[in-house]
């Protein structure tokens, strides 16, 4: 046996078997909820208890920037950004669904809800621009997206936890 045979043979290179997976799963997540447009959410904290003066001025020009660099993006490549985030998401679930590949599975459970949190955040982008929205108002819509940005990443870890659980067994029933 040489080392290539007992390094995988020590570690499990499958995707949903894996600790690094998980771990990165749970970082995705955690800093996913943090950045809320961009925005720290300790920043959001102490606009919010200070309700006027520099931390919430900060905030809105934190805000102000990141919104429209979102929609500036959106603008000038959306477009292309869709199509070529499209293809990637449907390439992953044909070799997910139809080949079993579990990379491909276990980054299709990584991207797919991030797909959907990019079209939530372009659609509160747009809404605090077109609405013009400051102070507690504008922090009343950033912890609205932070908590919907939640709920995606609660229901993305419970349905990567079920399948994953699902293909660990159904895998390891398979090799014995």
């Amino acid at each position: 046996m040489n080392w290539y045979d007992t390094v995988f043979e020590v570690i499990d290179m499958r995707s949903f078997s894996n600790l690094w997976y998980w771990i990165a799963l749970a970082v995705l997540w955690s800093s996913v909820s943090h950045w809320v447009l961009g925005v720290p959410f300790d920043m959001i904290i102490r606009a919010r208890r200070e309700d006027e003066g520099e931390a919430m001025t900060d905030l809105q020009d934190l805000v102000r920037i990141n919104v429209n660099r979102i929609l500036y993006v959106a603008e000038v490549s959306g477009t292309w950004a869709i199509l070529f985030g499209s293809a990637a998401v449907t390439a992953l679930g044909l070799m997910a669904v139809f080949y079993n590949v579990e990379i491909a599975q276990a980054v299709l459970l990584l991207a797919g809800p991030l797909a959907l949190l990019g079209a939530l955040s372009h659609r509160t982008s747009r809404i605090i621009r077109t609405s013009g929205v400051q102070g507690s108002a504008l922090i009343q819509q950033l912890m609205r997206h932070r908590f919907a940005t939640q709920m995606i990443g609660v229901v993305a870890i419970f349905i990567t936890a079920m399948f994953g659980m699902y293909q660990n067994l159904h895998v390891g029933t398979l090799s014995f």
